[in-house]
């Protein structure tokens, strides 16, 4: 029975989709959607937690803006929202260009005995982003431990509103100055015999709140995870480099001298042939 056999223009797409397919840095991809996953994550739960977090502290604390110039939580929840929109735009440009470097730095491992070549420019810039994703990953590492903050404190919150509903007649009182969300003048508080700390437990605003904050702390956790998977690919890309930077360079001295025997080759072969004639 004759044998099938797959036409050329189908073996060559194959064969281009193959070297496509292997060319993709995967490890980097990996790590930045870990990245923008645990960016979405925090930016997005960290945006409306904190949105929920001025509803409860106007509803059930009695608490008003600042008239003027002066700081108080409103305006720093205010600043947190800016800095959560610029985290988002950073690092989704970031997380394109250590893509970007993936790929590049990938090509230039398969492609060493090809056209293309290792340059120092290039080596500079995996260096580079080494100690940039160093610098982002200890900045994530504060990013997680100051967002576990607020966890605590609505944590203890929680805890409060289910003592009172477990034990009858106790009298739970929290306190804001215990946080330095107030001065030490002002007494906003809330014990569990008022009325509007009975609507606070009893409204899905706290538990949704709650519960936003518990995930940007997973995707802040997310994101150090991420940085220390970019951290292994870009090492490992910059040992990779420099070897074959290193068997460029002893390919490129090897290919000289034996160009260099061919010409003193050839030379005293025409010397014998003009001394024989």
């Amino acid at each position: 029975m004759p044998r099938t056999q797959v036409p050329k223009q189908n073996a060559g797409c194959f064969e281009c989709c193959i070297k496509c397919l292997g060319g993709i840095p995967y490890a980097s991809l990996i790590a930045t959607i870990l990245l923008y996953a645990g960016v979405a994550l925090f930016c997005g739960c960290g945006h409306e937690a904190l949105s929920g977090t001025v509803n409860i502290l106007q509803t059930y604390f009695e608490m008003t803006r600042a008239a003027g110039d002066v700081i108080d939580v409103f305006t720093m929840i205010d600043i947190f929202k800016y800095v959560i929109y610029g985290v988002a735009a950073a690092f989704f440009v970031y997380g394109i260009l250590l893509m970007v470097e993936g790929f590049f730095t990938t090509g230039a491992i398969k492609d060493l005995y090809g056209d293309f070549k290792i340059t120092t420019c290039g080596r500079c810039v995996s260096a580079w982003f080494i100690m940039l994703t160093y610098i982002f990953m200890l900045a994530w590492l504060g990013v997680t431990a100051f967002t576990s903050l607020p966890v605590y404190m609505y944590f203890n919150l929680w805890t409060i509103c289910r003592n009172a509903t477990l034990v009858d007649g106790t009298n739970l009182c929290l306190d804001l100055r215990q946080y330095g969300i107030v001065t030490i003048g002002e007494e906003k508080k809330v014990c569990t015999t008022s009325e509007s700390f009975i609507k606070m437990c009893d409204s899905n605003e706290l538990n949704m709140t709650f519960h936003l904050f518990i995930v940007a702390l997973a995707g802040a956790g997310a994101a150090v995870i991420a940085m220390v998977h970019y951290l292994m690919v870009l090492s490992a890309n910059w040992a990779y480099v420099k070897d074959a930077c290193r068997m460029q360079k002893y390919e490129d001295i090897k290919s000289k001298e034996e160009q260099e025997l061919h010409d003193i080759h050839s030379t005293r072969s025409k010397e014998r042939l003009n001394a024989y004639t």
